[in-house]
């Protein structure tokens, strides 16, 4: 093990004790969420990284994805025409792609994997493993039933993910409140994950790989952050027992298709006024804070970044270096950081395939890192979107859920870059699937 693994392995343990302190019940720990938080993720990333078995069914994962993305693209290229070619690409009748647009190249697979998840859910294909994972959380890591099967949900799918526990969203406590907004913020959509696949592929062709297990390895982070941060104080419901998700099957795979479509067209939609809003609202942002920082620069003749992000890449630095990344790539992916809790996760994507074309990153396992620690819908918009949403299935927890909003938020962050800990623990240039 190289210093720099030895770095994120020190980091991985520091994230956690900062977690522990923002916890107003610093004397209730539950050390087996603790240990199996960690030992699920460092069994699993052994297993991904240095087994070389792993390493090829995660490589065969990454293919698979990467082979349904080229069929999702069937119906754009349909609709968009040239405009759907991937870069240096050429169509069926000679026509040469215009570089990759967002629009029309990216967004657009949410629709196709939001349907395939809903014939997944109809084939009892989703609940089989939301199951399974809940489980093994119950077992180990003596939390609730209700909060573990939420959390196995969010590996799969998005703010949707409070349904599968919606009898129970009433009687929870607190703690169990916290954790399902942490997990909800800390991992991401299956039916999202597929435009951070296209956005990167290029740059990085295994990122399919990457991001499926940072997906996996943020679920049982959340439960570790959340629990430092959000300790159980009162009997949950569910505690040790197995719940079965809830859901409302289709009549048949046609109608589960179809409907699963259009929620992925609501969510495009979603995602688009959200990009639209925040970007825009940030450049105004920005814009203010340029003119009166740029007063203060003259005055005091300072070199100062007053760019909301810039600020904010001054706070999320040490935390880049706690997970491993090489220091003089450590201010870049403090501005990923930044941008992604101002923003998205997708606007930090976007901007770390950019660096990567540009050569901005000085060692591949600092861009490495980044991928695994930008993994989560760990940003303000998601936030309201999670608080809104849970709010929405149990109205009288809504003062509850906005008062854990914010703490949430930063036990999700904190979950983020303790996965991309996990990943600097284990980067190795010679592994299949870190390596070049």
């Amino acid at each position: 093990m190289s210093y720099r693994n030895l770095v994120s392995l020190a980091g991985l343990l520091t994230l956690a004790v900062v977690a522990w302190l923002f916890s107003k019940k610093k004397k209730v720990i539950n050390w087996k969420v603790i240990l199996w938080g960690f030992g699920l993720q460092i069994l699993l990333a052994f297993f991904v990284f240095l087994v070389p078995a792993g390493s090829k069914f995660f490589l065969l994962i990454n293919e698979v994805v990467v082979r349904v993305l080229d069929s999702a693209s069937a119906g754009i290229r349909f609709l968009f025409g040239p405009l759907a070619l991937p870069p240096g690409t050429k169509g069926e009748g000679g026509e040469t792609s215009f570089g990759f647009i967002l629009a029309f190249q990216g967004l657009p697979t949410v629709v196709f994997f939001a349907a395939l998840v809903g014939a997944l859910y109809y084939l009892k294909v989703m609940p089989f493993l939301i199951r399974l994972f809940a489980r093994i959380f119950t077992r180990l890591m003596k939390v609730s039933g209700a909060e573990s099967l939420c959390v196995s949900s969010n590996v799969f799918v998005g703010i949707e993910s409070a349904l599968v526990v919606r009898p129970y969203l009433t009687r929870m406590t607190i703690s169990e409140l916290g954790t399902i907004l942490t997990a909800g913020m800390a991992t991401i959509a299956s039916s999202v994950l597929s435009v951070y696949v296209m956005v990167l592929k290029n740059e990085l062709p295994t990122i399919a790989g990457h991001l499926v297990t940072a997906s996996l390895l943020s679920a049982p982070a959340a439960l570790l952050t959340s629990k430092l941060i959000f300790p159980e104080t009162e009997k949950p419901e569910t505690l040790g027992l197995n719940v079965e998700p809830y859901y409302e099957r289709e009549d048949n795979l046609i109608m589960a298709i179809i409907n699963g479509a259009q929620s992925g067209l609501k969510l495009l939609a979603g995602i688009v006024t959200l990009l639209l809003a925040f970007l825009g609202l940030l450049a105004l942002l920005d814009l203010i804070l340029g003119w009166f920082g740029g007063q203060l620069n003259n005055l005091f003749g300072w070199h100062f970044n007053w760019q909301v992000a810039g600020i904010l890449s001054y706070v999320f630095y040490p935390f880049s270096l706690l997970m491993g990344v090489a220091p003089q790539d450590a201010m870049t992916v403090a501005r990923l950081l930044a941008e992604r809790v101002v923003v998205t996760e997708l606007v930090s994507y976007q901007h770390l395939a950019e660096f990567l074309r540009s050569g901005a990153f000085q060692e591949v396992r600092s861009a490495i890192i980044a991928s695994y620690a930008l993994c989560g819908f760990a940003h303000v918009a998601s936030l309201a979107i999670f608080v809104g949403g849970i709010g929405a299935l149990a109205p009288e927890r809504l003062k509850d859920l906005s008062r854990l909003g914010f703490r949430a938020l930063l036990a999700a962050t904190l979950a983020c870059m303790i996965t991309g800990a996990v990943a600097g623990v284990f980067y190795s240039g010679t592994s299949l699937l870190l390596g070049r």
